[in-house]
């Protein structure tokens, strides 16, 4: 159990994977269905990625500072930061955390809590509202795709549609 435990946290580590790959490993993988059962596989990857959230939120602020001590970056990359943050934050006022509660919970390629971590702190978002939106979107994120591989896995999705092929080994 100890090995799933550290394989699913390890995959959920990875940027662009995150839950959206870990939750499938867990339920579609042999070796795994018989360590540990789904719920536990959602659970773990559930905790890993809301911790690794907030993580990434709280390592912003000492990076960008190291970051700016290079002349080059705080003379060209962040006036463009900080421009667009002046520019987005009206948004981010009138949506808030639950705007990055949705972008991070969509279960699709350059969301999650790396960007939302990311665009949460050049926006401003303070770190309670983040923890919120983190932990929101967290929660989407791993509904759908619980939800979807549950589906596969009892036979609500055909073996022969897109989803299934995508996640499922093929046998020849």
């Amino acid at each position: 159990m100890i090995k799933a435990i550290l394989i699913l946290t390890a995959i959920t580590l990875i940027p662009a994977l995150e839950l959206r790959a870990s939750i499938p490993v867990g339920i579609f993988n042999s070796d795994m269905q018989q360590a540990v059962s789904w719920p536990v596989v959602a659970a773990i990857c559930i905790v890993a990625n809301i911790i690794l959230g907030w993580i990434v939120f709280w390592i912003m602020g000492p990076a960008f500072t190291f970051i700016r001590r290079w002349g080059w970056f705080d003379r060209r990359i962040w006036p463009i930061l900080e421009r667009t943050r002046h520019k987005i934050h009206p948004y981010v006022e009138k949506y808030g955390e639950i705007g990055v509660a949705v972008f991070i919970g969509i279960p699709l390629p350059g969301s999650g809590v790396y960007t939302g971590a990311f665009g949460s702190y050049l926006l401003g978002l303070d770190k309670r509202k983040f923890a919120i939106a983190n932990v929101i979107g967290v929660l989407i994120a791993a509904v759908a795709v619980t939800a979807l591989c549950l589906a596969i896995l009892h036979g609500a999705v055909g073996e022969d549609s897109l989803w299934a092929r995508l996640l499922l080994k093929q046998k020849h």
